[in-house]
């Protein structure tokens, strides 16, 4: 049994992985090597819409992490949340001079 590709198939797997990572060439290389291999047109056409929809999908899935985080970080800073509470019987702090309470 060989464990060698069909020269189609690797055009094929390499079609789509340049297609899903944007590369700049694109995979058109590919597509003039599948044409000369006989591989069908919707077939070609069924490896670029799913290598189009995995690249759109983790764009989607990347925009939505980076919104979330940038999100979390342009919320302002509570400045009392780093502040420990303790708690006690004993008052914190001691009243003012008419009787409120500073805390």
């Amino acid at each position: 049994m060989s464990t060698e590709l069909h020269p189609s198939i690797v055009a094929l797997v390499s079609l789509a992985a340049n297609i899903a990572a944007n590369h700049p060439k694109q995979g058109l290389c590919q597509v003039d090597r599948l044409k000369g291999y006989g591989v069908s047109r919707e077939q070609i056409d069924a490896v670029i819409e799913i290598a189009r929809h995995i690249r759109d999908e983790a764009a989607q899935s990347l925009d939505t992490s980076f919104d979330e985080a940038y999100a979390a970080s342009a919320k302002p800073a509570d400045p009392f949340a780093k502040i420990a509470v303790v708690e006690s019987d004993a008052a914190c702090c001691t009243p003012t001079p008419s009787g409120k309470s500073c805390c």
